[in-house]
């Protein structure tokens, strides 16, 4: 059993290294995980059937702990779209527009709207909801497309996306591998979004002054535009419009006082989110579509699902094959390690403290590569369970700092894979 220890250590750390150099070529690492889960669980049990079985375990495993953060992002999906539809994100978003009169204000009034929104409906469903109605808006306040995508994609895909802070995908997902409580992450990652986000943010402005004035970044017309006014909207009576535009801020707002007031983080802020959300579905479905309604909420949930999964399609492979150097390996293989050890991971951080002279600035720098290297695939997600695990391992090597080399790793990964870096 100790050769076998040691043989899941190795194979557990090559395949490490393999995703990692099939995320620098930009290629796919399903495969990968899959033949890494499968090598794990025949070397703990020599069993080839057991084996083929323990890599659909492992799926399940990943999809049940994934499954909240994909209910909770497909429900507010399906609730955006339904907002789109009805023409009630207008009515939210509108009365912003009267803020933006220079390129100036467009791009930070445009900015921390998309960032409050992104935390609360995720940023790809917040650029449909602000792009149709601000982008018009601010070209005409002298701001180019280009820097109303600069301002939404740092403050959506950058702030709002790397600390998610209220529906916690993203931090679920970290401490998770890292085998910490959701609210741990979230705390250690707070001064590091604030520091990222005001240095980016600023930095992008100044550039972005200097471009206006040089006259190197016309103001043109954007296609968006068209296809914004193309698009087929639900008539509604303005007055149930207004309304509802100012009913669902209000809900929102009363979630968050609840989660301040009652103290609820994780699984249970979530679930009040998307209960919330579900409810709003209804209400606008019933209302918008009237004696379609009930079809056309199903209709609404079916499109979040399909975006959720394609989401977090490529993340469950690689969450699988993550929550095998955890707690997972028990759930997933069976009790196979032997009693001195406390998991793949912390072994592999116990063994590297004794050979390797780890320090906090090289573990800082370390993750923060791997984190930016993982968001290489485009989609920032997919490779933070990997950023979660790597900091657990350095961390118990170093003998503190998981929480904040975790949150470095997420931050890392978002940013690049949310397509922030110019």
């Amino acid at each position: 059993m100790g050769m076998d220890l040691v043989s899941l250590h190795w194979i557990y750390i090559s395949f490490i290294l393999l995703i990692l150099g099939f995320m620098i070529i930009r290629r796919d690492t399903t495969i990968i995980c899959i033949i890494g889960i499968f090598l794990l669980s025949f070397t703990a049990t020599s069993s080839l059937t057991g084996s083929i079985s323990g890599v659909f375990s492992s799926f399940i495993y990943a999809i049940t702990e994934l499954l909240p953060t994909i209910l909770i992002i497909s429900i507010i999906v399906s609730m955006s779209k339904a907002l789109i539809t009805t023409g009630i994100n207008d009515m939210m978003i509108s009365p912003f527009a009267h803020f933006i009169k220079t390129p100036t204000l467009a791009y930070w009034v445009i900015g921390l709207v998309m960032m409050i929104i992104s935390f609360f409906f995720w940023p790809s469903p917040a650029i449909a909801l602000l792009g149709a109605v601000l982008l018009p808006v601010a070209l005409r306040a002298g701001l180019p497309a280009l820097g109303v995508a600069m301002a939404m994609n740092l403050f959506g895909h950058g702030i709002a996306l790397s600390g998610d802070f209220v529906i916690q995908a993203a931090p679920k997902l970290t401490a998770d591998a890292a085998g910490l409580p959701v609210s741990d992450v979230i705390q250690a990652s707070v001064p590091l979004v604030i520091t990222m986000g005001v240095v980016t943010t600023v930095t992008a402005f100044i550039f972005l002054k200097r471009d206006l004035k040089n006259g190197t970044l016309p103001v043109q017309a954007s296609p968006l535009i068209e296809a914004a006014e193309n698009t087929e909207k639900v008539q509604m009576p303005l007055v149930l419009k207004r309304i509802l535009a100012l009913l669902i801020p209000i809900l929102f707002a009363l979630n968050v006082w609840a989660m301040f007031t009652f103290n609820l983080q994780g699984g249970d802020a979530t679930a009040l989110i998307g209960g919330t959300s579900l409810f709003i579905l209804m209400i606008i479905s019933i209302i918008g579509h009237q004696n379609k309604g009930l079809e056309k909420t199903t209709s609404y949930l079916i499109e979040g699902f399909q975006f959720g999964f394609k989401v977090f399609g490529p993340v469950i492979p690689i969450a699988a094959f993550f929550y095998l150097g955890d707690a997972g390996f028990t759930s997933i293989i069976g009790d196979f390690l032997p009693k001195g050890s406390h998991g793949i991971v912390n072994d592999l951080g116990v063994a590297i403290s004794s050979v390797v002279p780890l320090n906090e600035q090289i573990a800082a720098v370390t993750v923060m590569t791997i984190g930016a290297i993982t968001g290489l695939d485009g989609s920032g997600f997919s490779g933070i369970s990997l950023v979660g695990s790597i900091s657990q391992l350095f961390a118990t090597a170093i003998g503190s700092g998981t929480a904040t080399l975790t949150a470095l790793g997420q931050v890392a990964g978002i940013w690049v894979g949310g397509g922030t870096p110019p």
